[in-house]
């Protein structure tokens, strides 16, 4: 495999001037049911690519999300963007498949796995030479984030049992986040007003998929989401 290009370091980078926004290609979700079934992941990458993200997203959940490994496979060569592939991750081959597809990113959600298997999915991304997106929504959760010894963490902002979202949790949890930490605020990003808030209140970056797969104009929504 190619060396993955560099999630994290993108992220840190680019918001040293602006606020980095990581574009997802969904298709639909739990929530709100069909989003935009029919996109073309590679050409709504390049999109996303040309208009300023710093990193893309990608469903490969085919049940709950309508994704797949073929959209992934699909951006991961349309850009050169790093690439997070979004999906359940509950055992080692997961791990190393997100690695075999071409993705950079791995996404580990606190809430689903047991500390063991958190350290042991975490090692393992980063022997292969993933970067890792550790996902928490509660402060309980951050904890056990931190015990790991994650060096990105992604708060969301939506329940994953109740589907609710509350805007305040990412904002209220950044101070409880350590400086070195890559702090990324996911869900319940709509525009900029949210994007400001987020900014202001320590993040680094979003992960924005719904508002920009149904904005009809990926351009104008990413220019509302760069705020400085």
């Amino acid at each position: 495999m190619p060396k993955a290009r560099g999630f994290r370091e993108a992220l840190a980078a680019t918001s040293r001037s602006h606020l980095a926004v990581i574009a997802e290609v969904k298709r639909r979700s739990p929530s709100k049911g069909d989003l935009n079934t029919d996109l073309d992941a590679g050409v709504m990458a390049a999109a996303y690519e040309s208009s300023g993200a710093a990193c893309v997203s990608v469903l490969t959940d085919q049940i709950f999300f309508g994704g797949s490994v073929q959209d992934l496979i699909a951006v991961s060569r349309a850009i050169r963007l790093p690439v997070l592939r979004k999906d359940f991750t509950v055992s080692v081959n997961d791990v190393c498949d997100t690695r075999l597809m071409g993705a950079d990113c791995l996404l580990l959600i606190v809430a689903a796995l047991d500390i063991g298997e958190l350290r042991d999915f975490y090692s393992l991304g980063k022997e292969l030479g993933l970067d890792i997106l550790v996902e928490v929504h509660t402060e309980s959760e951050l904890e056990v984030a931190l015990e790991i010894g994650a060096d990105m963490i992604g708060v969301n902002q939506r329940n994953l049992a109740t589907f609710v979202v509350d805007t305040q949790i990412a904002a209220k949890m950044s101070a409880k986040i350590p400086s070195a930490v890559v702090k990324v605020a996911e869900s319940g990003v709509r525009g900029a007003a949210d994007a400001r808030l987020l900014r202001e209140a320590g993040y680094e970056a979003v992960l924005v998929g719904e508002s920009l797969v149904v904005s009809g104009d990926v351009s104008a929504k990413m220019k509302e989401l760069l705020v400085v």
